[in-house]
């Protein structure tokens, strides 16, 4: 087992390094998923699909659903759904980026979902998403650009000047968090549009692209994904939250055996509510459903045969705050992926659909944890219950355990991704679906 979670931690990290806004992550899953046979449909053309083909659309470049019309079933004997998020909290840029602050320039950011904000100081960060331009004959060209080399620094006021810097300042997010890009002292700086440009023009040589016009550029750290510990028996990464998640749905489509119908979808703007045309509430999966299936009664047939395993990196228990977990229910790294359960639904688990992914498990001979928090403490969410409610899908809410979830940089166990990835291959390969009465 330890061959293999090397060799699938290999290709993770790869993802992870070249996956640096939820448009990258998107455009390689969508890559991926081409080179193993998977035909690439678009919205706004005719489909008609086949029994025993593999298909994926994107929505809008930075949403993906794939799916496989097995050879086995019919279309009324239900799907296996997964579904994950491919965009993680950060700091994203203003449109009018540059900030003239001599003797130096910055650039103005706004925050992206919930990041934790003290990780992004004194960090080397560049610069990546996508960029809206003209062709100069009125139509429009979008391009994504990945700057890679450090670009960027938010500079942390001095212990000297700020007696108090530890003993729990709040952080002033319009004055201390633009980061610094140049200094203008006797330089020559063009525009930030020419400089976008020249970018785009470096990673795509012949670009049609003439004027910016808009774009979504975030700031990431491009450090790259490692493992640490003194055994390796752990990895750290940015965005692990929820890349890991992604790679993990991608990796068990493309492998399956092809006998059953499967489903994933990738959604965006998780982190800052998925209230969006390409979020887990707008309406991308019930538009796919509904030209897999034209007819109602059959489709509503189908989902309610189906089941959904929706994956989110889970909190571990962390060994400097015990008292901020359950103490009957801690959660380790490298002890195999987490069920989340709430009472209040936050995550759409219940005890059937906990039931039903331990079965999965057992089969795939991996020891599986549960996640509860304690009681009091409010709950995050995932994108399970909007799921649920939007499709009336049997659903479970399940992740890897992480620490520093929201961080610039999260770590979790170095097993765990391949454990994963054993209960959801199983899942997708299962001759055997839950019915729900």
């Amino acid at each position: 087992m330890k061959e293999l979670t090397e060799r699938y931690n290999s290709d993770l990290f790869q993802y992870l390094d070249a996956s640096p806004t939820a448009f990258h992550a998107v455009a390689e899953l969508a890559s991926m998923l081409s080179a193993r046979g998977f035909i690439e449909l678009h919205e706004t053309e005719p489909w008609k699909l086949l029994k025993g083909k593999r298909y994926f659309v994107t929505r809008e470049n930075c949403s993906l659903i794939s799916f496989i019309l097995g050879n086995e079933d019919k279309p009324s004997d239900g799907f296996r759904i997964i579904g994950s998020h491919a965009d993680s909290p950060g700091l994203q840029l203003k449109p009018k980026s540059m900030v003239i602050n001599d003797p130096y320039l910055q650039l103005g950011v706004e925050i992206y979902g919930g990041p934790l904000l003290n990780t992004w100081f004194d960090r080397d960060l560049s610069l990546a998403g996508r960029v809206s331009c003209s062709d100069g004959q009125g139509n429009l060209v979008e391009h994504l650009i990945n700057f890679q080399r450090p670009l960027l620094s938010i500079p942390s006021l001095a212990i000297h000047l700020d007696r108090e810097a530890n003993e729990g300042r709040a952080i002033d997010k319009q004055k201390a968090l633009p980061p610094v890009f140049a200094q203008t002292l006797d330089v020559n700086i063009p525009e930030f549009n020419q400089i976008i440009m020249a970018q785009i023009q470096q990673q795509n040589p012949g670009s049609v692209a003439e004027k910016v016009l808009a774009f979504d550029l975030f700031c990431y750290d491009p450090q790259k994904a490692t493992y640490l510990g003194i055994n390796d028996e752990f990895i750290a990464s940015g965005r692990l939250d929820n890349l890991l998640s992604c790679h993990v749905a991608a990796t068990a489509m493309a492998n399956c055996n092809g006998k059953h119908n499967n489903f994933f979808i990738c959604t965006n703007h998780e982190e800052n509510g998925s209230t969006s045309t390409t979020g887990a509430q707008g309406s991308f999966a019930q538009d796919v459903l509904s030209r897999i299936i034209p007819e109602p009664e059959s489709q509503q047939i189908s989902i309610r045969n189906s089941f959904f395993i929706s994956i989110d990196n889970a909190h571990a228990s962390h060994p400097n705050f015990k008292e901020t977990a359950e103490p009957d229910h801690c959660t380790v790294l490298n002890g195999g992926p987490a069920i989340k359960i709430n009472a209040n639904q936050r995550y759409a688990t219940n005890s059937r659909s906990a039931a039903v992914f331990k079965l999965l498990a057992q089969k795939a001979d991996i020891e599986v944890q549960e996640f509860v928090m304690p009681t009091g403490k409010p709950c995050g969410s995932t994108i399970g219950p909007m799921t649920a409610a939007k499709l009336g899908v049997q659903t479970i809410d399940i992740g890897v355990p992480t620490f520093a979830m929201h961080s610039i940089r999260e770590m979790t166990g170095a097993s765990d991704p391949y454990k994963l990835l054993r209960v959801i291959q199983t899942f997708v390969d299962s001759p055997h679906m839950q019915k729900s009465k």
